[in-house]
């Protein structure tokens, strides 16, 4: 098997497991109203690599008519591969929607990609705005592995020596991921916000509830 195909099968693992996180601790039914923050433009297994598991929730969750997804992209192909779910082009830090739109936010492996810890910041402060409940996931800063590069220990070293290894190794467009330890997301969260991180293995998942 190719290091790609295994990475899409760990993926597929990981992402399924999530799915059933969220399940089990939001409890979801079908008049739940979801926003899922970070789809892009793809369908399901559609893709090589990682990306074949992108917008695995609009295609494994149990409700998809009650699901409003957003992404910062043009989402051309998204309304034929999805045609239940609502799709909406948008910067998540800067939601076009008003206070309790939804039931429950749900974001999978975006935080990392949104900016800095500022822009981070505003990020969950607009999930939090939106709805009552948030789910998010983001790869663990303390496991071992990075999990878009695939590679040991490299995203432990500072940013400067981080960047040089990145270019070296012509990997440049992970040089703006922004990982989080546990107690660095909860942090980013808004005052007065209660924060149950319910993993901390390869992934964080965080459940924020007001």
């Amino acid at each position: 098997m190719s290091a790609g195909g295994l990475a899409a099968r760990v993926s597929l693992w990981n992402r399924r497991r999530k799915l059933r996180l969220f399940l089990r601790e939001l409890q979801p039914t079908p008049e739940t109203r979801v926003l899922d923050v970070g789809v892009g433009d793809t369908g399901f297994l559609s893709e090589p690599g990682v990306a074949a598991t992108h917008n695995f929730f609009e295609a494994l969750y149990p409700w998809p008519d009650r699901i409003t997804a957003v992404s910062d992209v043009q989402l051309a192909h998204f309304a034929e591969r999805f045609p239940m779910v609502d799709s909406v082009v948008a910067d998540g830090r800067k939601l076009p929607f008003p206070d309790d739109a939804f039931d429950v936010a749900f974001s999978n492996a975006v935080l990392e990609h949104v900016g800095s810890r500022e822009d981070q910041r505003r990020f969950l402060h607009e999930l939090c705005r939106v709805a009552p409940r948030v789910f998010v996931s983001t790869p663990n800063r303390w496991f071992p592995v990075e999990l878009h590069t695939r590679l040991p220990l490299l995203h432990w070293l500072p940013r400067p020596v981080r960047d040089r290894a990145f270019a070296l190794l012509h990997k440049d467009v992970w040089r703006r991921v922004e990982l989080l330890s546990s107690g660095e997301l909860v942090r980013l969260f808004p005052p007065g916000v209660t924060v149950q991180v319910v993993e901390a293995r390869i992934t964080i998942a965080a459940i924020a509830t007001r």
